[in-house]
């Protein structure tokens, strides 16, 4: 067992990632076995608040649909780009990566009681693959044949669902809540008065990171991506900044008895 391949890789994955990964594909071999019904599972504020089905809360991020390539298609996402994210920006921070995927879900419940969303997990993908682009925006990518960089992905994906005749509004929200996450997380706390607003807390920190210690993992854009641009000229002249260099000693004054000589020499 130990040395299983299969078990070896799947321990491989970051636990956040393989966790949510292992949640989504268990609920839907559930309900494909008729074990429980979408009914049990979709977001409903009364029956989640009022009968305290708080379990809603959860399993409404967890159902893609039935085995089908719609179910396999977001499998796929949320398997490749919230590992990619889980050891990419967010590596030795577990902590902020729970908290980030508690604020885009309760974001999400506010935003599917206003506009009647029973299933969310869709959105949440789209949330992950948003924060993923935005960091990692060089990345050539390729899609059903068209070649752009890693932030267009969630508008092909956007205008995929819309070909298909899907809930496109559904990517719309995940795009609009990733977009807020990423501004708060990598753009404001660098703006003039900006703070970091979406770190963990500490107890989270504590709990999650085994690491853990004050500022030691957190997480920096490249300078590319800070306010203020790349600072182009150090890159063409990295001794630009660098501290002048001593002058050298004047040497010393000859001694007495070396100056005669040198006068008796050029006189003859």
């Amino acid at each position: 067992m130990a040395h299983n391949p299969l078990l070896q890789e799947y321990m491989a994955v970051p636990p956040v990632t393989r966790a949510y990964s292992t949640a989504c594909l268990i609920t839907t071999v559930l309900v494909q076995i008729d074990f429980v019904t979408p009914l049990q599972l979709y977001f409903n504020p009364y029956l989640t608040f009022r009968e305290l089905q708080l379990w809603r809360l959860m399993t409404n991020f967890l159902f893609f649909g039935h085995l089908g390539f719609h179910f396999f298609f977001n499998l796929i996402f949320v398997y490749r780009y919230s590992r990619m994210l889980e050891e990419g920006s967010f590596r030795g921070r577990t902590a902020d990566y729970v908290y980030m995927f508690t604020l885009g879900g309760v974001a999400m419940l506010f935003c599917g009681y206003w506009f009647s969303i029973l299933f969310l997990g869709q959105a949440f993908t789209i949330m992950l693959v948003y924060v993923w682009g935005q960091r990692n925006r060089y990345i050539r990518m390729n899609f059903l044949f068209i070649t752009f960089r890693a932030p267009h992905l969630p508008w092909v994906l956007l205008g995929f669902s819309f070909l298909l005749g899907s809930q496109f509004w559904v990517d719309v929200l995940g795009i609009a809540i990733g977009h807020i996450y990423y501004f708060l997380a990598d753009i404001f706390p660098r703006m003039e008065g900006g703070c970091d607003v979406v770190s963990a807390p500490r107890f989270m920190k504590v709990l999650f990171d085994t690491d853990y210690s004050e500022d030691a993992n957190a997480y920096r854009p490249p300078a590319e991506d800070q306010p203020g641009g790349y600072d182009w000229g150090a890159a063409l002249n990295p001794n630009r900044n660098a501290a002048p260099a001593a002058a050298a000693p004047a040497p010393a004054a000859p001694a007495p008895a070396a100056q005669a000589a040198a006068g008796a020499d050029e006189g003859v």
